[in-house]
């Protein structure tokens, strides 16, 4: 297959996903569309997708959209309130909506990455860490993957690190700086899109840390100049695979 038979693909596909074609148009983060109001957004996007590992991603976000409609535990999504709370306290109610499926391991993480939004942002907010950041992707990798990467467990790993990246543009609207810097986040379903394209050999399928990042880089290098960004075209591969690969129509 040549180069440019690639991109007429994932131009296609790009175009079956803007058509409704895949099927599956509802994303998981559709579970706080007229729940969580756009200036809670940032923190709930934020300290849920740190438990987004290894999990029913529609789940985690159903049971996410329970618990900011619950007043009783809203509070959850403040940083500063999840930071200074008691973490029995916080474990209750992050398992009791299931919001945590590990009793000890989520709300430690949950913690953890509260803390760190708290120490990176004048106000305790996710919103605030952005701009302290110029909404610079730039910045935010050397924040987050960097100088402060301990602070933000799972969140600053290369998967979810660039999906969360992805949502925050898709649901709360950030317009990013160094925007092609954001790279595709390689899960189960690109990494298998990935394969059926003929842009990866069928080794990537064993989805070790190397496979990712490889896979990550090859569509960096196959959509340089093609007017796409590796970002732009995750939705359309993630709803492609899990629909079972429909034929492609222009």
């Amino acid at each position: 297959m040549t180069h440019e038979t690639f991109l007429q693909n994932v131009k296609q596909l790009v175009h079956m996903h803007q058509s409704g074609l895949l099927g599956g148009e509802v994303m998981p983060e559709d579970a706080l569309i007229g729940i969580v109001p756009d200036e809670d957004l940032p923190n709930v996007l934020t300290l849920a997708m740190s438990l987004n590992y290894q999990r029913n991603a529609y789940t985690l976000w159903q049971s996410v959209a329970h618990a900011y409609q619950d007043e009783g535990t809203r509070w959850i999504f403040r940083p500063l309130a999840a930071v200074t709370c008691k973490r029995e306290e916080l474990r209750n109610v992050l398992i009791h909506h299931r919001v945590a499926l590990q009793p000890n391991r989520h709300p430690e993480i949950w913690q953890r990455v509260a803390q760190g939004i708290v120490d990176s942002s004048p106000d305790g907010s996710v919103a605030r860490m952005l701009q302290s950041c110029n909404y610079d992707v730039a910045s935010l990798i050397d924040l987050m993957q960097v100088r402060h990467k301990s602070s933000f467990p799972y969140l600053s790993g290369p998967k979810i690190f660039h999906y969360w990246l992805y949502v925050l543009e898709s649901y709360a609207g950030i317009a990013w700086k160094s925007r092609e810097l954001i790279t595709i986040a390689p899960d189960t379903h690109i990494l298998q899109a990935s394969v059926q394209l003929g842009l990866c050999s069928e080794k990537v399928l064993q989805g070790s840390t190397s496979d990712r990042q490889a896979v990550a880089s090859a569509w960096e290098t196959a959509l340089k100049g093609s007017g796409l960004a590796p970002i732009d075209v995750h939705t359309p591969l993630w709803l492609w695979s899990r629909a079972g690969f429909p034929p492609l129509y222009s």
